[in-house]
C-alpha cells in the first residue's frame, strides 16, 4: 500500500528534523523556522546565532556519505532560492551572513552537523 510507505517516510522526516533542530540547538543556535516553505522548495531548518543565519538540510540515511550524497545540486538550487526568497523578508538582511548546512540523522548516533556543505552563488 502505497499510501503507508508515504506516511512513514513523512513521519520518519519529521522525526529526523526535530532531533536535529534539538541538536542545534544544544550547539547554541535558535531556530527560526522549520519547514519554511516557498514557491521556489522547502527549507527544512532556518537556525541563526547572532548575525549568522543556516540553512539546513536534513538527511536521515543509513551513513554519513549518503547524507552528503543526497543532496544533489537542482536540491541545491532550490534550497538556495527558498532562502533567497526568505533572506529578503528580514529586516536586517544586510548584516546576516547565510551559510547552508546540513545534519546527518544516522541510526543510532548523534545528529552529525556539517556546516558549509555547499556554496550559495553569492
Amino acid at each position: 500500500m502505497p499510501g503507508k510507505a508515504k506516511l512513514k517516510a513523512y513521519r520518519r522526516g519529521h522525526t529526523s528534523e526535530a532531533f536535529a533542530a534539538f541538536a542545534l540547538m544544544v550547539k547554541g543556535y535558535r531556530i527560526v523556522a522549520r519547514r519554511y516553505r516557498t514557491k521556489s522548495g522547502e527549507i527544512d531548518i532556518i537556525a541563526r546565532r547572532g548575525t549568522l543565519v543556516a540553512i539546513v538540510e536534513v538527511k536521515a540515511r543509513p551513513n554519513l556519505s549518503q547524507a552528503m550524497d543526497a543532496i544533489s545540486p537542482s536540491a541545491q538550487g532550490r534550497i538556495e532560492a527558498a532562502a533567497d526568497l526568505w533572506l529578503a523578508r528580514q529586516r536586517d538582511y544586510a548584516r546576516l551572513n547565510l551559510r547552508f548546512d546540513m545534519v546527518a540523522v544516522l541510526p543510532w548516533h548523534w545528529p552529525i552537523h556539517v556546516p558549509n556543505i555547499f556554496q550559495g552563488r553569492n
